[in-house]
Formats: structure tokens, sequence, C-alpha cells
């Protein structure tokens, strides 16, 4: 979308998405129309991550969850409402994360029970 053809206020699309692919086209724009090479660094992290579950176990999930969770938290209050998260809606993302964290937290605890 060009300057001249910008919506009227109440037609604007919002959200994260949204204004990440504006910021990106204006980057585009900036730099003489040359398109960046596709950086797959999600996957890194993703193999980071699970590297970090495999050796820590339980206690790398409960730290990743209590992580995402507190960044959802506090992203929420600010005002986020969808993420780009799978399950889009910040509430459903702060549940998951919680049974998460409980489902770690249970399986750190279970062990030292009495039986």
């Amino acid at each position: 979308m060009t300057a001249d053809r910008v919506p009227p206020p109440g037609d604007r699309p919002t959200g994260v998405a949204y204004e990440q692919a504006r910021a990106a086209e204006t980057a585009q724009a900036s730099e003489g129309g040359q398109a960046k090479p596709y950086d797959p660094l999600k996957l890194c992290v993703y193999a980071t991550v699970a590297l970090l579950a495999w050796l820590f176990g339980a206690w790398a999930v409960l730290g990743f969850a209590a992580l995402g969770f507190a960044g959802y938290w506090r992203a929420r209050r600010a005002g986020l409402t969808r993420s780009k998260c799978y399950l889009r809606d910040t509430r459903l993302v702060l549940a998951y994360l919680g049974l998460v964290a409980l489902a770690a937290a249970t399986a750190l605890v279970l062990p030292h029970l009495p039986r």
C-alpha cells in the first residue's frame, strides 16, 4: 500500500503482523527495492530451545513457559489481544503457557513425593 492510497482511519488494518509488514515495506523501499533473502533464524532458535529442553529437561520447559507467560502477560497488559502465535488470542496463549508450566512443575515435584 502506498502513501497515495491510504485507507480512511476506520478502515485501516491493525495488529502486530500488519505493523511488521508495513515496517518491512518501508525498509525495502528505503533500500532501493532490493529484497533481502529469507533468514531462517526461527529454525536456529527452535533447535536451540530443543537442545536446552533435552539437556535440562523439565527445568528448561518450566523456564521457557514462565518466560513466555511473563512476556505475553506484559504484552496483553500493554494492549495486545491478537498474536502471531498459532492460538492467536493472547488469553489462549496465556492459558497454554500456564498449563505447560504446571505440567513441568508437576514433573519436577512428583518424583519427590512419598508413595
